[in-house]
């Protein structure tokens, strides 16, 4: 989850403004970059607990030892709770998960690099501490209630109003990690074709990166917890959008919907305003209940984005969010999937084709089957693994065209061998888990810490 908007202060009235903010994001192909971000939680390698923020074995200390790579300290309240450094950014989600949000880069080779150093910075620091982290999409073994609260201000005021919106806001907020990446479009067109195969194929993500089997030490009958989860966390701002597929589809009716979900804050000198429930609309107007008379800026219009979690997310950029979390190879595979459908324009004509067709009814159906079946999902006479095969043929194509050697001289489809190899064995991570809780743990989930640990 984001921190504050750095977005310029400019007073707006009106849509006109949220339309423009939303189309600057249109860029010449030789200005699109790969921007990936992944999520790890973090463990006591002797309990195996999630650390809490204070104390010297804590993810306070984990962000104090970072800073000392280099990064730039960001505090709120006196704490330090984010590092920049070169257009990247470590963060802390709900309960600390520890997240980079990195830089945008050229090439799918920058971005396994740069994720390398920075697990590389992250056991150097770790270590000396007794902790470990590791990439699932659910926590494998802490109940809610054992999982600590980061010291950030908006996650106090989201944590009061999840529960008024659904069951399960708290543990996606505290239990669920995730790798996405996010992606450029040339124009309102481009983006409006890249938004409906990126939310048709979103499915198909999810079912290759399926691992979270398992909620409190036991497993929990899905395949990606995590996907469910976002089922029952709050329908005002999650979900498929049916209306990106509609005719006369662009910026101006995602800020329509944008303008329709409810706040949750406004950053003002340092500090969250409770704005939750509250109307974006209103507060165009002047009328927003926590801040009579004002209205809003650049922003909080770029906060307020930030709050919608739906399949895939339209900023001045599409965010691909269906991934649960994995190990350092699944973080540089899933942008690679992506790039490589939507990154070059024969593949992007493909996968239209492979989807073009699909109804709203079995774009839902991909959507509520996968978290619990995966690449096991029936479809059109098939299986998820069927389409999972076509998408991976077509975005290796695309990568393949896009020629981007590393100094090894190979290209970026290196990065979509570990899709390979789940959709060849048929077997996901969540079920190669499953299998060795099964088996060789002995019904146990605490070898999952040891073995699966970046």
């Amino acid at each position: 989850m984001s921190g504050p908007s750095t977005a310029d202060s400019t007073e707006i009235r009106g849509r006109a403004p949220l339309v423009e903010f939303l189309s600057k994001g249109c860029k010449p192909r030789e200005a699109w970059r790969i921007g990936t971000e992944h999520e790890k939680f973090g463990f006591r390698t002797d309990d195996l607990r999630p650390p809490p923020y204070e104390g010297e074995r804590g993810i306070g200390a984990m962000l104090e030892g970072l800073a000392g790579f280099g990064w730039q300290r960001h505090e709120e309240n006196g704490r330090l709770i984010a590092l920049s450094k070169d257009g990247a950014s470590v963060t802390l989600e709900p309960a600390g998960q520890l997240e980079l949000s990195g830089a945008p880069l050229e090439s799918l080779h920058d971005t396994c690099c740069e994720a390398a150093s920075h697990l590389k910075e992250v056991k150097a620091v770790a270590e000396p501490l007794g902790l470990g982290f590791l990439g699932m999409g659910f926590q494998p073994k802490w109940a809610r209630e054992e999982m600590p609260w980061m010291p950030k201000g908006r996650y106090g005021i989201m944590r009061a109003y999840m529960p008024k919106r659904g069951k399960l806001g708290l543990d996606m907020m505290t239990r669920t990690s995730t790798v996405q990446v996010n992606l450029d479009f040339a124009s309102e067109a481009d983006m409006v074709k890249k938004f409906r195969v990126s939310l048709a194929l979103q499915a198909v993500a999810t079912a290759l990166f399926a691992d979270s089997p398992f909620t409190e030490g036991r497993p929990n009958g899905f395949l990606s917890y995590r996907s469910q989860i976002w089922t029952d966390t709050d329908p005002d701002r999650t979900g498929l959008l049916d209306f990106v597929f509609e005719e006369g589809f662009g910026f101006e009716r995602y800020v329509d919907y944008l303008l329709d979900v409810p706040m949750y804050f406004v950053y003002r000198d340092g500090r969250y305003i409770d704005a939750s429930g509250q109307s974006f609309r209103d507060f165009l107007d002047g009328r927003l209940p926590a801040l009579p008379g004002e209205r809003p800026t650049m922003a909080d219009w770029a906060d307020h984005s930030t709050t919608a979690f739906p399949e895939v997310r339209l900023k001045k950029f599409l965010e691909m969010r269906g991934a649960d979390g994995g190990p350092w190879n699944r973080v540089c595979a899933l942008p690679a999937f992506w790039v490589g459908l939507l990154y070059d324009d024969a593949a992007l004509d493909a996968a239209w084709d492979l989807v073009r067709d699909f109804s709203l009814a079995e774009r839902h159906a991909l959507r509520d089957g996968v978290p619990r079946e995966a690449l096991g999902l029936r479809f059109r006479g098939g299986r998820v693994q069927d389409l999972a095969r076509e998408a991976l043929a077509i975005s290796a194509h695309g990568l393949q065209r896009r020629a981007r050697l590393n100094r090894h001289g190979a290209d970026e489809r290196i990065h979509l061998e570990p899709l390979l190899e789940i959709l060849d064995a048929g077997q996901t991570p969540a079920e190669r888990k499953l299998e060795l809780f099964h088996g060789a743990w002995g019904g146990s989930v605490d070898p999952v810490f040891r073995e699966f640990a970046y």
